[in-house]
């Protein structure tokens, strides 16, 4: 059967052998050995390599690589997740970087391995639990924000501005979801508080789904972190929760009870999750599926998540963006 959550299953991975060799011998200078057998991951949505390897010595590492000049996006992201990764506390519950390969057009970074899995979709009563309860240890060791040797990053939020300003996108939107169409004045009243509501002093991880977490029998880690951006405690609490609704699940009785949205102003959590929905509807509605370059899964993920937003926002209380 296929659902929503399908989205999330990648179709682009490189496998390992298909690497040029000055690339895998780069990934094994930054091990010190040799890769004997390499195992490709699924979920999320990179270009290039993204892969468990075991070495000839029998160690275990993660490695993930990409041709910047063909995907030259994933490339920054890859990047940026250098500048982050190096950035992050001691004890932070993410992969550790052992290292990264800049070179020959390639980019590849270069992690500890971790031994665990993706969360069951659709979400499992006790993984969900598990993991919201992780977030809120996630957000006290973020906060303050560690200090990043990079530029400032704007989190991945908003676009309902943008669509009005393209007609063909707008169009798409009357037809992918067309309550948001018809509420478009809501959204776009909601989305001039999006400054207001983006203050705040810990490191967000910015793209907070499923297919960025990875469970193992003692820790929730939490992986791939080139959106990171400064904002409030709660910002990735209202992102993984609107996967939840993606299965159907009423995410409001989560949301009530974690402690880093008590005493939150119901507004600006409503504000973040008509954001996240404009940035995942815009985005898809831009996308050209016209375009070889276009990953079909990538906007199937991006349509499914914004509407799932868009059900959970349906669900709470309606409030005006009152000011």
């Amino acid at each position: 059967m296929t659902t929503d959550n399908d989205a999330f299953t990648d179709s682009r991975r490189r496998p390992w052998h298909e690497l040029p060799s000055s690339v895998r011998t780069g990934i094994e200078e930054v091990l010190g050995g040799a890769v004997a057998a390499a195992t490709s991951q699924r979920g999320g949505f990179s270009d290039g390599l993204a892969a468990r390897l075991r070495l000839a010595d029998g160690r275990r590492a993660f490695a993930k690589a990409v041709d910047a000049e063909a995907a030259p996006g994933v490339a920054a992201f890859h990047r940026r997740e250098v500048v982050v990764n190096g950035g992050l506390p001691l004890g932070a519950p993410v992969p550790r970087l052992l290292g990264s390969y800049d070179a020959n057009g390639w980019v590849a970074l270069v992690f500890e391995d971790v031994d665990g899995a993706l969360p069951v979709q659709p979400w499992r009563e006790g993984e969900l639990v598990r993991v919201l309860d992780a977030m809120t240890d996630l957000s006290e060791r973020l906060t303050p924000a560690p200090r990043l040797n990079s530029a400032v990053t704007s989190p991945r939020l908003g676009g309902w501005g943008r669509l009005v300003d393209s007609p063909r996108s707008l169009a798409r939107l009357a037809v992918v979801a067309p309550d948001a169409a018809a509420g478009l004045d809501r959204h776009l009243a909601l989305e001039e508080r999006l400054p207001e509501a983006v203050v705040g002093e810990t490191l967000a991880h910015g793209d907070l789904y499923p297919f960025n977490v990875l469970l193992t029998e003692e820790r929730v880690v939490v992986v791939d972190w080139p959106h990171a951006w400064t904002g409030p405690a709660y910002a990735d609490v209202v992102m993984l929760l609107g996967s939840v609704a993606l299965d159907g699940i009423d995410p409001e009785p989560y949301a009530a009870r974690h402690p880093l949205l008590r005493g939150v102003d119901p507004v600006m959590v409503d504000v973040l999750i008509s954001a996240q929905a404009g940035f995942l509807l815009a985005a898809a509605c831009s996308m050209d599926v016209s375009d070889p370059g276009t990953d079909p899964r990538l906007e199937c993920a991006m349509k499914a998540l914004g509407l799932a937003s868009l059900r959970w926002l349906s669900l709470r209380p309606h409030r005006g963006p009152e000011r």
